[in-house]
């Protein structure tokens, strides 16, 4: 199984981190990075972390600007593609078909394909153009999942919070083995 993972320079660059190790730990799957300029930015501001660190946790590393890597093309193979996080730029370049770089193309080679592709946009509050960019990106076929805790699940540490929200999303594409563990249904009183 391939995955391509993308990173853009919104906030939550440890959304992307934890998606890699989980891919990492989980074997079986073959990881292809693009990290951005403002992701790489982000990810050493927010997680002291640098590119290089990041890329070892991935089988493939991509620049954005390699247009004709693999991962830009339909006959190449993958399972799903996550852009986690996902700015608002990317997801208006997906929404709008705008491919000029390895990320956006990667993404609408996902949904021409009709291959899963997960944009965990993270930006608030709303307006009413991101809104309608995520409704046009939804109706490419793209799945909008900003990442959103989960607080039945008794998080006791932000790693808790991150984790689930990463386990869900990578569910949600089809990977298997790292689903969050399922709702029993029961509320304590």
């Amino acid at each position: 199984m391939r995955v391509v993972v993308a990173m853009t320079g919104a906030s939550g660059a440890v959304y992307g981190v934890r998606t890699l190790q989980l891919l990492h730990d989980t074997g079986g799957v073959e990881t292809h990075l693009v990290v951005s300029h403002a992701a790489a930015l982000t990810l050493r501001h927010e997680c002291d972390l640098d590119v290089r660190g990041l890329e070892k946790l991935a089988d493939v590393v991509h620049r954005p600007s390699a247009i004709g890597a693999p991962i830009a093309s339909g006959s190449f193979g993958v399972h799903a593609m996550l852009v986690v996080p996902c700015s608002i730029k990317t997801l208006s370049a997906v929404a709008h078909c705008h491919a000029d770089d390895l990320i956006a193309r990667s993404a609408d080679v996902c949904l021409k394909e009709g291959r899963p592709l997960l944009l965990m946009v993270r930006e608030t509050p709303l307006h009413l153009g991101h809104l309608r960019t995520m409704t046009a990106a939804a109706e490419a076929g793209a799945i909008v999942m900003p990442p959103v805790p989960a607080f039945y699940a008794r998080p006791q540490t932000l790693d808790d919070v991150v984790d689930h929200t990463v386990r869900r999303a990578l569910a949600r594409v089809g990977v298997p083995d790292v689903a969050p563990p399922e709702w029993d249904g029961r509320i304590d009183p």
